[in-house]
């Protein structure tokens, strides 16, 4: 119980800031570039902490997880947040992301049994969503539909709620979390390898205006490579927010449950504004304090439940 909570606790903290570091790393490279190289390292690490011998290949069916956790919870879900940056805002992007936890809990309902979802974590979810909303327009009432960018950041939600079930059956199944995320970075490498072949087009650069541009001016690269911030956010998605705190996640996951792992994730946004009133300068508005504090009450009151049944 103690190790799955500090699991959650440091994902949590961590994740709460991939948002600043990301920022800043898009000034120099695409959004592309960042996952491509985000991820290639966090498998990398992977592979050198995961000294245990074993096959390549475990079976068909464990691969088929692997890869659905791969397109899922890592390729899709990322390049549909990522993309739809571009063709919505941000705002609309976070709020609609924020019903994942609604959604991981009817999946985990209809797919595995699960039981967690009930009118008291609906309402702390709904809750946290008005929170997280709060948070997002930050004092700045711009929430409007725009239909493409809002579905994609819809289909990231459903593809994170997805992952969320499968970490669950990997779990039941008994394989080691630092396998199934290595092996899940592995084949989402292999899905998205191939857009970086566009992303050095003409045309790829235009899509998406440019978040799938790649860079292969070795002038270029050597300066925004040799840069020491770019190194150090490089570093910290890589090896503590990827590696690192999908392994925790899985864990917590396991240790928790799924369904209370995840409404968890509302605590991330608060953590990335104290972070940005810290260290960028952006000072939290009094519509965010707000929202910061009905995202609490909708964790407490969504998780209040798993207290009660556990003093059982």
């Amino acid at each position: 119980m103690t190790t799955g909570l500090a699991a959650a606790v440091c994902v949590i903290l961590f994740w709460g800031v991939t948002f600043a570091s990301t920022r800043v790393l898009l000034e120099d490279f695409s959004a592309l570039e960042i996952q491509l190289i985000r991820f290639c390292l966090a498998w990398l690490v992977l592979r050198l902490a995961d000294r245990r011998i074993e096959s390549r290949f475990r079976s068909w069916r464990d691969e088929a997880l692997f890869a659905s956790m791969g397109l899922t919870g890592v390729a899709l879900y990322q390049l549909l947040e990522n993309c739809a940056i571009y063709y919505t805002n941000a705002s609309n992007v976070a709020i609609l992301v924020s019903f994942g936890p609604v959604v991981t809990a009817v999946l985990s309902r209809l797919l595995t049994g699960d039981k967690s979802l009930s009118p008291r974590f609906a309402l702390g979810a709904l809750t946290s969503v008005a929170g997280v909303a709060l948070v997002s327009l930050n004092g700045v009432m711009n929430f409007q539909m725009r239909p493409l960018g809002d579905m994609m950041a819809l289909g990231a939600m459903i593809s994170w709620g997805v992952y969320s079930v499968l970490i669950d059956k990997a779990n039941r199944r008994g394989i080691p979390q630092m396998e199934a995320v290595r092996r899940a970075f592995f084949w989402s490498l292999v899905m998205i390898a191939p857009l970086s072949v566009w992303g050095v087009t003409k045309p790829g650069f235009y899509a998406l205006d440019g978040s799938f541009s790649v860079t292969i001016d070795i002038a270029e690269n050597i300066e925004r490579f040799t840069r020491p911030l770019n190194l150090i956010n490089l570093a910290f998605l890589g090896v503590l927010a990827s590696a690192a705190c999908f392994v925790m996640w899985n864990r917590a996951c396991k240790v928790l449950g799924v369904v209370r792992t995840t409404i968890g994730l509302y605590l991330t946004p608060i953590v990335g504004v104290i972070f940005a009133a810290l260290f960028l300068d952006e000072k939290p508005t009094a519509m965010s304090a707000v929202g910061g504090i009905l995202i609490i009450a909708g964790v407490i009151l969504a998780t209040i439940r798993f207290a009660e049944k556990e003093k059982k």
